[in-house]
Parts: C-alpha cells; sequence; structure tokens
C-alpha cells in the first residue's frame, strides 16, 4: 500500500508537488497521468526514497520514506523514465548483480533471476553486454532489474517509452499478470495507455492533484456529456490552468 499526506517538493521558488495526497491499495493498478512537467517524476522520485519531501509523508508498504528508507527500497520495484543501467556489464551478470543487491543467493537468486529472464524474454541477449542491446531490450533490461527481488508496490515512470506497438500490447498483458497482490503505479502522459491498462487515474497538472477517480467513471461521465475521456481530461487541465493564471 501507498499512503500520499499532503505531499509538497519546490525546486527554489517553484513548486513540483503542491499539497498531494492519495492512498492506493493491493491489488491495484494506478494511472498516473499528467502532462510533461506536471510533476509525476519528482513524486515517483519521493515515493521511491530518491528525494525526500518538503512537507507531507508518504508511506510504502507500511514504511515512512524518510525514517526508513532502506525498508522502503527493499518493498518497490522502480523503473525509473531515464533507465539506470551498466552498458559495459552482461546482461545476465547485470541481473545477478542487482539480485545480489538484493541479498537474494542460491536457489532463491536462481529462480527470480531465471523467473525475470523469462517473463521479460531476455533470454536472446544475456550474453551482450547492457550497451550493445537495443532501446526496447533496455527497456525491459531495467524492467527485470525492478521486479527481481519480487517487490509488493511497483513504480513505473514512462515504462513503454522506446518499445514497438507489438512489445506495448505485451507489457500491458505482462503488468496486468503481476496485479494479485501488488500495488503498482503506472506513470504516462498518454491517456490511451492509462485507460488500457489502469483501474483508476490520478491526474496531475502544475503539481496539483486536479482528479482521482476510477477509469470506469471518467468513461461514464464522458459518454454522459458526449465527449471521449481525452477531451474530458484536456477539459480539466484546462480548467485548472485558467484558475491557476487567475492567481498567479
Amino acid at each position: 500500500m501507498i499512503r500520499v499526506d499532503h505531499l509538497t517538493k519546490r525546486y527554489g521558488s517553484v513548486i513540483a508537488v503542491d499539497d498531494v495526497s492519495f492512498t492506493l491499495e493491493p491489488g491495484s493498478i494506478i494511472g498516473f497521468l499528467g502532462p510533461n512537467g506536471a510533476g509525476k517524476s519528482t513524486l515517483l522520485k519521493m515515493l521511491s526514497t530518491w528525494l525526500e519531501p518538503d512537507e507531507g509523508s508518504i508511506t510504502v508498504a507500511g514504511f515512512d520514506v524518510v525514517r526508513q528508507a532502506a525498508a522502503v527500497r527493499r518493498s518497490i520495484g522502480y523503473l525509473p523514465e531515464h533507465n539506470a543501467l551498466y552498458d559495459g556489464m552482461r546482461v545476465d551478470r547485470f541481473l545477478r548483480f542487482i539480485a545480489d543487491m538484493h541479498g537474494l543467493a542460491g536457489a532463491r537468486r536462481s529462480e527470480r533471476t531465471q523467473w525475470v529472464v523469462d517473463r521479460c524474454s531476455l533470454g536472446s541477449v544475456l550474453g551482450k553486454r547492457v550497451g550493445e542491446c537495443s532501446k526496447g531490450f533496455r527497456q525491459r533490461i531495467g524492467l527485470a532489474a525492478a521486479l527481481v527481488h519480487d517487490p509488493a508496490v511497483i513504480l513505473l515512470d514512462e515504462p513503454t517509452h522506446g518499445l514497438d506497438p507489438l512489445q506495448v500490447v505485451a507489457f500491458r498483458d505482462f503488468v496486468r499478470g503481476l496485479r494479485p497482490g501488488r500495488t503498482i503505479l503506472f506513470s504516462s502522459h498518454i491517456l490511451a495507455e492509462v485507460q488500457a491498462l489502469c483501474d483508476r487515474v490520478l491526474l496531475i497538472h502544475q503539481g496539483v492533484l486536479i482528479a482521482d477517480a476510477p477509469v470506469t467513471e471518467l468513461e461514464r461521465e464522458a459518454r454522459e456529456k458526449n465527449a471521449t475521456v481525452e477531451h474530458l481530461v484536456l477539459e480539466r487541465v484546462r480548467a485548472h490552468a485558467a484558475v491557476a493564471g487567475r492567481s498567479s
């Protein structure tokens, strides 16, 4: 589970995340939607302990991200927008290294590394150096590294970037299979991806959470207005931008 209470993060005079609160339960896939620069990556970095909040609190799997950062890191799998990989390492050795870093050993390490290799379809590149792999394979390697320790909470920041259409469909099926017992937060600026995969949408704009609703509720509201969900989301973003502009 993830609990965020009155979370704020500033970069100098810029408020990147502004008094955001929400709770996410296990067994759900939540779409974190917003235009580029809305604050999605900043919030994910705070959830993953890369950044500390200026105000408010976050608990992940029952652990506070500031006071119990190590426990949070053990509980999450995080695929950042800019995938951090060791280009000089062979793929198989990289995955074993990540498993070692999570404290896996022996049969458990072998079991989990084989699981992510199979699920992420990495068998054909295990002997290659990471830097020799295509963008799509690098994204899958990053996903495998995020999942090798079987985390309860999965944070995915623009995870389909660099994947071709067939890989995107396969990725969605894969993530759906991870749902039982896990909390999955999926960040994107593409509404169609969120709508196709997620149960619930968090819509953020200029650091403010402007919508938190089930996908089915947004679809129903769009039908009632004889509009698309895309038009409904754009309408909310424009309304918030207009209010923010008047108050600035």
